[in-house]
């Protein structure tokens, strides 16, 4: 709508309520008053009753009105995600549990399909997909992966993401994946 069209709607209910109000008030005079209601005859008294109504229903005592029982209610506080802890779990076993339990932590690097990069601003950022369907969106230097892979880099073409594993001869080595945007059909 044009702002005239608009200027003229609100005149129409403005014109509206302005004979609404008239016809109101002009209604209300102090000539036609209602006139006073007529004495009502006296009200005869009803029979009394025979016999009292006795019901044989036992009467339950109501809980007091103030009083909630919050026993079978869920805790809000409560985290949804209890790890399971020995008496002997170390704070690495705690945080391995705990990143076990995340869904980005629980895929291999290679099932994750980059849908999108978004560049500029302080830091590239990327947008990922696992097998589920759930979306993420990828900083550098968050984990991502079962085998707790680092993204390295974002750039325009893909994310690079760094594994670190020791191979069968006790060797630290690490490998680079990198997810690469589908080409346009």
């Amino acid at each position: 709508m044009t702002k005239k069209q608009l200027r003229k709607n609100k005149t129409v209910v403005y014109v509206c309520m302005a004979a609404a109000c008239i016809a109101m008030f002009s209604a209300c005079k102090k000539a036609d008053a209602p006139p006073a209601p007529a004495p009502t005859p006296a009200v005869k008294e009803a029979p009394k009753p025979v016999q009292k109504a006795v019901s044989s229903v036992a009467r339950v005592a109501a809980p007091p009105a103030n009083q909630f029982d919050f026993s079978k209610k869920k805790d809000p506080f409560k985290p949804y995600i209890q790890p399971k802890l020995n008496v002997k779990s170390t704070p690495d076993a705690l945080k391995k549990a705990q990143q076990d339990a995340l869904p980005i932590l629980s895929f291999d690097v290679n099932q994750f399909k980059l849908i999108g990069v978004i560049t500029g601003g302080k830091q590239n950022q990327a947008m990922v997909t696992d097998p589920a369907g759930k979306g993420y969106v990828l900083k550098i230097g968050m984990t991502i992966g079962n085998k707790s892979g680092k993204v390295t880099a974002i750039t325009t073409t893909g994310v690079d993401i760094t594994e670190k594993y020791t191979d069968d001869n006790g060797k630290a080595s690490s490998q680079v994946t990198q997810l690469v945007l589908p080409r346009k059909q």
